[in-house]
């Protein structure tokens, strides 16, 4: 496949294999998610910048989506639409983003899931470093510095809060309680055994 390509003098193999890698890795497809958590995306990786979303090639959401690219079914239409729009991630060996350029929504369902998870473990730590700290700031300031810092306007502090104190009464619940048994005096066990012969 032929494609255009400015380049300074004259255009050679290397110079077009250069080109091509370079389109192929800008290539897009966007997928709809929760409004908070595609702002919470933008503001991690864009700078709260509203376009297509590279994500680091050593984060985990990466591969997930390197593993969930397919290849484009026959009767879905080349128009994607959403509220998130990914660059797909393009390596040298494996999946061309030209062919495998597909998230289904059982995918981006799956992408949901684990920024969710992503948030909530950025959201709940921040809030624990502040409580180890000794409380320098009200649980309520950290959520809001937290939303600041990723420019998230589509949910409220409260909610967030809300979130963070039913993790925490979950998390409280799941640790398993010792259950004490009380112990029998040796003159008691004693008495039991020899009660038990006599009869």
């Amino acid at each position: 496949m032929k494609t255009a390509c400015w380049t300074v003098g004259r255009l050679d193999a290397k110079n077009e294999r250069t080109c091509i890698k370079k389109l192929e890795s800008m290539i897009t497809t966007k997928i709809t998610i929760t409004p908070y958590l595609a702002e919470y995306m933008l503001g991690k990786y864009n700078n709260g910048a509203d376009e297509a979303l590279k994500i680091p090639d050593n984060s985990d959401l990466y591969h997930l989506i390197w593993q969930l690219m397919a290849k484009r079914p026959k009767d879905c239409t080349g128009v994607d639409t959403g509220n998130l729009e990914l660059i797909l991630p393009c390596r040298r060996e494996g999946k061309n983003p030209q062919y495998y350029n597909y998230l289904s929504e059982r995918s981006s369902r799956m992408i949901e899931y684990r920024i969710k998870q992503e948030f909530n473990e950025e959201l709940h730590s921040m809030i624990s470093d502040n409580a180890e700290r000794g409380r320098e700031y009200l649980d309520l300031e950290v959520v809001n510095l937290f939303m600041c810092n990723y420019c998230i306007e589509s949910v409220t502090e409260d909610a967030l809060l809300k979130n963070h104190q039913r993790w925490k009464e979950n998390i409280r619940k799941m640790r398993v309680r010792r259950n004490y048994k009380k112990k029998l005096n040796f003159q008691e066990k004693n008495t039991d055994q020899t009660s038990r012969f006599v009869r």
